[in-house]
């Protein structure tokens, strides 16, 4: 979808988790970017936003206060963000399989690129390069058991973004990206995250998959 401000894809996750909990859409995956964004989860963990309303509207940041799990993250170009709107109760996964299929999806576009990572990290939801984290994960499941929400995955944001947060509320961690990590030339945002999605639908065992561009 590129790049979708975070306020407008919240609005359409509403819409899409309604119609799923209706049948009146199978299970959904959306794939964007966000412009500056800083999101807080339901815990309201603020406090882990560590420069002023000031600073962050300076450096062209939005805050957004969602009902996700999770603490707080950032949000930008150069991330990879899928939303899958999913039935866990069709899919028969429970919500801690179902983050951990998505923890595997990120740990699989890692060993794509010869990267190893690891997830099942304790009280650290999540995708690690040793310390670094690379893949940050917060959803929400709505009434129905209709999943919403997801994952980021740092292709090749800005990181200097996060030194205006304590990212996830871990303070002595750091956060890195694809880009950072390997070794190897990459390919663009773009074919990345078409490997992204690809993980995802193999870890998750999708078939007669259906793609679209907006």
């Amino acid at each position: 979808m590129g790049l979708v401000k975070y306020r407008d894809a919240l609005e359409l996750q509403a819409k899409l988790v309604e119609c799923r909990r209706q049948g009146s859409i199978s299970d959904t995956l959306l794939s964007l970017q966000h412009p500056p964004t800083f999101t807080v989860g339901k815990r309201r963990t603020v406090h882990n936003i560590v420069s002023s309303p000031e600073v962050l509207e300076s450096i062209g940041a939005e805050v957004h206060y969602t009902e996700r799990g999770g603490d707080v993250t950032f949000h930008g170009p150069g991330q990879a963000i899928l939303y899958p709107i999913i039935s866990l109760r069709e899919a028969k996964l429970g919500a801690r399989r179902y983050v951990e299929g998505l923890e595997d999806t990120m740990i699989k576009l890692c060993a794509l690129h010869k990267i190893k990572a690891k997830g099942r990290m304790t009280k650290e939801t999540g995708v690690w390069v040793e310390n670094r984290k690379i893949g940050a994960i917060g959803v929400r499941i709505s009434g129905g058991g209709i999943a919403s929400h997801g994952l980021a995955f740092n292709i090749n944001p800005d990181l200097n973004f996060y030194t205006h947060i304590i990212p996830c509320g871990i303070p002595d961690k750091e956060v890195t990206s694809l880009h950072k990590e390997s070794f190897l030339q990459l390919p663009d945002e773009d074919p990345v995250t078409q490997q992204l999605i690809k993980c995802f639908i193999e870890v998750f065992g999708y078939e007669d998959v259906t793609w679209k561009t907006t």
